[in-house]
């Protein structure tokens, strides 16, 4: 009786490790790839990953270790060696040029050419060819359409076109869900699911522990630059990955309130927004209380964020505020009378990322720090340090860029600028997008702390996991209306989902 022979992953990495000036960022890494498996590899920001990719990708070079393709051991010197060997990169951030059609961005570079010398590009054989992948990954669109008129997903599933143009065996996939709604999400899921049945190999990097669980046939775990473990299908569990990511267990945050002492402390009544001005919105929210605001994207929930925020200025309505009156005509009036809105483009809306840590930390207080029209930049360092330590802000010092901080950490600046003063009312639209889930648990803490304190809390989200985690009570929007508020024993992702949808 003959010994079945094992089979060759399509994808051997062993010992890997990899030095920066005063920094490991990986050290004996060893990660695996079959034909056609979905490998899911979690951690926590600064866990590794990204290196590991970017060596696999041959941007960098390690140190120390092996890669192997189909059990031959090869070096990745750069891009193109990497694009030959079968390894596709699907980023966060989407390379693609808006100006061009979908046929030109799939072959960009390599078009089929016809006459001769004179090497004109064959449309023709061009948009045929285009329109095979297309037909491959579900996509019903022309080859013809610009990439300006698709959608955030759409463009997504055009790279993953130009990705299996090249003939892909191995698709690397970088948080590929991060910017998208709950239905273009369902369906790139059903399309990488396609795509491992056609044989294809996929490396899934995802914060998102609900998406790691549905798709990945193993999950490599990675923390500090090095193996945590790793789990067989029937091992993947949120808490086994958060429990390997973070080294500890992170406990349940929420804790529900009985009652508030001031239950109409911040109301809305009738409140009507530019985007849409024929629906009227009511709601209130108590004092200490966390209120979910949920829906899917496009619902209006930013809209009556950056209403009540007075960025831009309801048609209608009135606010009130531990039950007087408010006219708001700007951020400005909003923030003098202790509300604030944490936007979800922290980058551009929330911070100066090419200045420091200290200075956006005293931005909305900077006038506290003066002596005669002289900044005391002394009173100012010393803040903006107790502030760090306080939030457990990851950075070198306080002079660092804000812009080399993690995802989470620059969340915690954004919110550290805005604890300096005496809040009322603190909006947080997607608070924590794109941050891993050690430091989403603490930025959960930050906000039951802030509601404990007595501080009203909106927050906007469209993870329902997160929305079920924190809310007290939840209110659900469907095209600009406030479909229903559910309290806190009614909650569950079906009765959300219900009223998102209209019903």
């Amino acid at each position: 009786m003959t010994t079945p022979l094992l089979e060759v992953p399509l994808l051997e990495v062993k010992a890997i490790g990899k030095r920066f000036p005063g920094v490991i960022a990986l050290r004996d890494v060893s990660l695996s790839v079959n034909a056609g498996e979905i490998v899911a590899l979690v951690g926590e920001n600064g866990a590794g990953k990204s290196t590991l990719m970017k060596i696999l990708g041959g941007i960098y070079q390690p140190d120390e270790g092996t890669i192997a393709v189909k059990g031959a051991p090869v070096t990745i010197h750069s891009v193109n060696e990497s694009l030959r060997l079968g390894i596709g990169f699907i980023h966060q951030e989407l390379n693609v040029f808006p100006n061009l059609d979908v046929a030109a961005n799939v072959f960009l570079g390599r078009e089929p050419r016809k006459g001769g010398p004179l090497q004109i590009v064959d449309r023709r054989r061009l948009e045929a060819d285009t329109e095979v992948l297309l037909k491959r990954l579900g996509l019903n669109i022309s080859s013809r359409t610009l990439l300006s008129e698709l959608s955030i997903a759409q463009k997504q599933l055009v790279e993953i076109a130009k990705a299996l143009s090249l003939n892909t065996r191995l698709l690397i996939m970088d948080e590929p869900t991060s910017s998208l709604t709950l239905t273009e999400t369902t369906r790139l899921i059903e399309v990488v699911k396609e795509l491992r049945a056609q044989g294809v190999s996929v490396i899934y990097i995802s914060h998102r522990m609900g998406e790691v669980t549905e798709l990945a046939d193993r999950v490599v775990v990675l923390r500090d630059g090095a193996n945590a473990g790793k789990l067989e299908r029937g091992e993947i569990t949120h808490d086994r990955m958060v429990q390997l990511m973070v080294g500890r267990d992170l406990a349940h945050v929420h804790t529900p309130k009985e009652s508030t002492a001031f239950p109409d402390y911040f109301i809305v009544e009738n409140l009507r927004t530019r985007r849409y001005p024929n629906h009227a919105n009511s709601f209130a929210v108590g004092q200490g209380e966390i209120l979910g605001l949920s829906g899917l994207v496009g619902a209006g929930r930013t809209g009556i964020a950056q209403a009540i925020f007075g960025v831009t200025p309801a048609l209608g309505g009135e606010i009130k505020l531990e039950g007087h009156s408010l006219r708001l005509r700007s951020s400005q009036d909003a923030i003098k009378r202790g509300i604030c809105l944490i936007p979800e483009d922290r980058r551009n809306l929330g911070l100066i990322t090419a200045w420091s840590v200290q200075d956006n930390t005293t931005l909305a207080t900077l006038s506290d720090y003066a002596r005669g029209g002289m900044i005391d930049f002394a009173a100012e360092a010393s803040i903006a340090q107790k502030m760090a330590e306080k939030l457990r802000v990851k950075t070198p010092s306080v002079a660092a860029r804000v812009s080399q901080l993690s995802g989470g950490n620059q969340q915690k600046v954004v919110l550290a600028k805005w604890l300096l003063q005496k809040l009322k009312l603190i909006i947080f639209d997607e608070p924590t997008r794109g941050i891993d889930v050690g430091a989403k648990s603490e930025i959960y803490e930050l906000i039951n702390q802030l509601a404990a304190d007595g501080t009203a809390v909106i927050v906007i989200s469209s993870d329902l996991e997160e929305i079920l985690r924190i809310s007290d009570r939840v209110a659900v929007m469907h095209e600009g209306r406030l479909t229903g508020i559910l309290p806190r024993n009614e909650c569950s992702e079906e009765a959300i989902m219900r009223l998102a949808v209209g019903r």
